[in-house]
């Protein structure tokens, strides 16, 4: 598994909030929160392609584990 980082995973989570916000939303009130959420999804890729490149890892293996890592925090928010 890929070594990732906490603010990969708060990333992660922002984007998904966003677009879970989304749901029920129609015209120019789904275009805006669509932004949003692009502009979260796009945040948690650039720091994926980043974190990949400065630690040497696949981008799509740290992309993984970066959501994996993002749902089991969200089953759990002990851990």
């Amino acid at each position: 598994m890929a070594d990732i980082s906490d603010e990969l995973i708060k990333l992660e989570h922002a984007a998904e909030e966003e677009r879970a916000k989304l749901a029920g939303l129609a015209d120019e009130a789904y275009t805006a929160q669509w932004r949003h959420w692009n502009d979260a999804t796009e945040r948690f890729q650039a720091a994926v392609t980043a974190h990949a490149a400065a630690t040497g890892q696949s981008r799509d293996e740290v992309e993984r584990a970066a959501k994996k890592a993002a749902r089991r925090a969200e089953e759990d928010p002990v851990e």
